[in-house]
Parts: structure tokens; sequence; C-alpha cells
């Protein structure tokens, strides 16, 4: 008998790429989604041309507790994505950012805890819930930040300190995640998470940098850059995430309860502009236009960079896209989908 995983938030750039991944191995699939986001109609309607028998499809929002729990019912594994994932949305409207992460998380968790027996739940925070990380030195090199003594970047006993709405939402989720593996017995898996790019992504100047950047390059737009360019991120390829993912739901057993920085890692870093643009320029064939560099934005973080070592021990997983090759699919997939990307953009 086939396994069914529910996907909230499936129709956005990881979901899909996570149940297309799945249905492929032959689980059956059903996506949860309110379909708001850019792109989500376009992926989700991919996703079941692709696997029409293996996908199914619920239009619903993930405050809707009632709709939360039919779903829940239905799966074995439940992979918890759905979110509000901007910080600057999160500044302008902090109620709903609060009532989709916080109390959307929430209301995975106890329909998971009410209809038992308890599904695998994994979560997907984000690196957002460490803060401006103003206690670990920094220095400045020609083209990028640096951490001066953390060669392998952030590990999980990093002390957490919420920044922004949406750092202060995702923060709650995260610790609830964690709790209800503690206090209930639920087998919960957080994964927070870096700068993760891949087809699919509909980036833009608030989410998804690296997808953004690609796309404004490809279809003739301009780039923001907000600070001065040198702040360094570990990325990971959406592929490497997917493998991430299976291997931790694999091996509940040693995950559950467990937290896990995911990224790249120091071997995947590049610093957003000064390093990334002629990159990019070189996967794409072409110069690229000077972006406009504007005032840094509250909480940015100067480096970010997973320690991944706990996944790769407890996972026995480890990132196998390089940056230079993830580019060079994302780039070739938006080069195919320039039409619908661009009219996505003049549509926004």
């Amino acid at each position: 008998m086939s396994r069914q995983a529910l996907i909230t938030g499936g129709a956005g750039f990881i979901g899909v790429n996570l149940a297309a991944v799945l249905a492929a191995d032959g689980w059956k699939v059903h996506v949860f989604d309110l379909l708001t986001r850019p792109g989500t109609e376009w992926n989700l309607s991919w996703l079941k041309r692709r696997y029409p028998e293996r996908v199914t499809f619920t239009r619903a929002d993930i405050r809707d507790f009632s709709a939360v729990r039919e779903a829940v019912r239905w799966a074995d594994v439940v992979f918890h994505l759905a979110a509000q994932v901007a910080v600057t949305t999160s500044l302008a409207d902090p109620r709903a950012d609060f009532e989709v992460n916080a109390l959307g998380t929430l209301n995975v968790l106890e329909a998971i805890r009410q209809s038992g027996p308890h599904r695998p739940l994994l979560y997907t925070s984000t690196n957002k819930v460490y803060g401006a990380l103003a206690g670990v030195p920094v220095v400045e090199e020609a083209t990028r930040y640096s951490y001066a003594d953390r060669p392998w970047g952030i590990d999980e006993t990093q002390p957490l300190d919420f920044h922004s709405p949406y750092g202060c939402s995702k923060g709650a989720a995260d610790q609830y995640v964690r709790d209800y593996a503690r206090v209930y017995g639920l087998p919960t898996v957080v994964f927070r998470m870096s700068c993760i790019y891949g087809p699919h992504q509909f980036g833009t100047e608030d989410q998804g940098w690296v997808a953004h950047f690609v796309i404004s390059a490809v279809t003739g737009r301009a780039i923001t850059i907000y600070g001065d360019g040198k702040q360094v991120r570990d990325v990971l390829f959406v592929t490497d995430l997917v493998a991430a993912m299976r291997a931790a739901i694999d091996r509940i057993d040693v995950t559950a309860g467990r937290v896990y920085n995911i990224g790249g890692g120091p071997e995947n870093t590049l610093s957003v502009w000064h390093e990334f643009g002629p990159l990019l320029a070189d996967v794409l064939g072409a110069s690229l236009s000077p972006p406009t560099f504007a005032s840094w934005r509250s909480g940015d973080q100067k480096v970010y960079v997973s320690d991944i070592r706990r996944a790769m021990q407890d996972l026995g997983w480890r990132p196998k896209v390089g940056v230079r090759e993830g580019l060079r699919i994302l780039a070739d997939w938006v080069r195919s989908h320039r039409d619908q990307l661009a009219a996505d953009r003049t549509a926004r």
C-alpha cells in the first residue's frame, strides 16, 4: 500500500519539488494550499498533469482548523511548509503573519495530537530564529563578510533571538513543534533552513533572493541590493533539501524531537552580489546591469552559514549539488519559462 503524505503549502516552491519526488517514488500526495502566492497555481497545474493519479488537492487556509484536521486524518506523514514567508509582509500586517505562522502551526500540531496515531511531522523553520547574530564576531574581506571564529558556521546551540514579527511567529512555531515532541510525544522534526533555491521558485525581492536575481537578469529587470552586497549566505539546491527531508522521516526513530540547521554549509557559500553577480554572469554568458544599492534592512545578518554536521551525522546526508551546477539548472529553468515568469511579475 502506498504511503500517504500531506504537504501544507504543497504548491509552493519547496512543496511542489517535494511532492514531485514523493509521487515519482509511488507515494500518494495530498497538497493543502490556499494558492495565494505567485506561481502556486502554475506549480499545482504542472504537478497534477505530471502525476494525475497520485496527487490530490485541497484549497484551504492553514488557519482553518477543521480543514487542517480533515487533511491530517488522511496522512501517514505531514510536511508542514505553509507559511507567511516575508519579513516585509510581517511588518505591514503582523496579525496575519502571526495567525498563519504560529496559529497555523498550532492547528497542524493539534490535528495530529487529536487524531492519533501520531504521524511524523517535519516543520520548515528558518535561520531567522537566531536573529542578527550580534554577538558573533564577523570580519570584512574584499568581497564578503566571514565569521572570525566559526569555520563550520552556526550550530543548533546558538541562542534564539527573534527579530521582526516574522522572526517571532516562525520562532514561536519552531518552539511549539519542539515542545509537542517533549510534552505529547509527537514525532516532530524542525529544519531551520538557510537559502534554498531551484526550479519552480518564483522569487521576489522579499523572499527567494537567488531566484529573484536570476529571473531579474533573464527578464531584464532591475536589481536592488540592500546593504553593500558583501553579506554571505550558504545556499542549498532544492533536491538536496528534499533528500534531507526524506532522510529525516525515514530515520524518525533518531530525528524525533530534534532540530537541524539545514543549508549548503561552508562549502556552498557566496556573497549576495560581489561573488554571486560574477558567477551568475558567467553562467548566463552575459554581462549584468549594475544593481542599485539601498540601506541595510533591519535585522539583516552580515553572515549566515549553517553548521550542518548534526544533520550529516543523523541523516546520513550531505549536499550534492554545488553552487555553479545548481545555478545553471535554475537558470535553464528560468529561461525555459521566461514568458510565464515575465507575465507573473507584470501582474503583481
